[in-house]
């Protein structure tokens, strides 16, 4: 990293940090993160250290279509026991990773977010349990361009 870059990150979660909006862990936790780097999704998917298997104990709500691709709600709900954390994929962005959570013990594992989608694409979920292993589901959403079908 460096030293612009640096200053940049730290700045600007210095400003998260002191405003209150996200605590001192989060900060820590966010950073160091290989996977957010990652140019393909297959890049993405090996900084998460295995490949994860097919699982319907994952639930993945995302329009079928979406008239604005800047703003795509998509949530992600795990009945898999023991789950830790959940990924949140778009496959043909150009940084496929879009978020991460952690989920506390004894948290019902189920996660919103909105995402910003450049074309058509997969939204892919990953689980990770308390055991390190993973689990994934997937769903597609179209993208439309203004509204006008595509």
């Amino acid at each position: 990293m460096n030293r612009r870059s640096l200053l940049k990150t730290t700045s600007a979660l210095g400003m998260l940090v002191a405003c209150g909006m996200v605590t001192m862990g989060q900060a820590q936790a966010a950073a160091g993160r290989e996977g957010f780097g990652a140019k393909s999704l297959a890049d993405a998917l090996a900084s998460l250290g295995g490949t994860p298997a097919d699982s319907k104990d994952i639930v993945i709500t995302s329009p079928d279509i979406a008239e604005n691709g800047a703003v795509v709600p998509v949530s992600v709900a795990s009945n898999i026991a023991g789950t830790s954390e959940i990924y949140i994929f778009i496959e043909k962005n150009p940084n496929p990773l879009a978020a991460i959570f952690k989920i506390p013990d004894d948290t019902n594992a189920a996660v919103q977010s909105r995402v910003k989608m450049g074309q058509s694409t997969n939204v892919l979920a990953v689980v990770k349990t308390a055991d390190g292993k993973l689990y994934s589901a997937t769903k597609e959403t179209k993208v439309t361009l203004g509204g006008c079908g595509g």
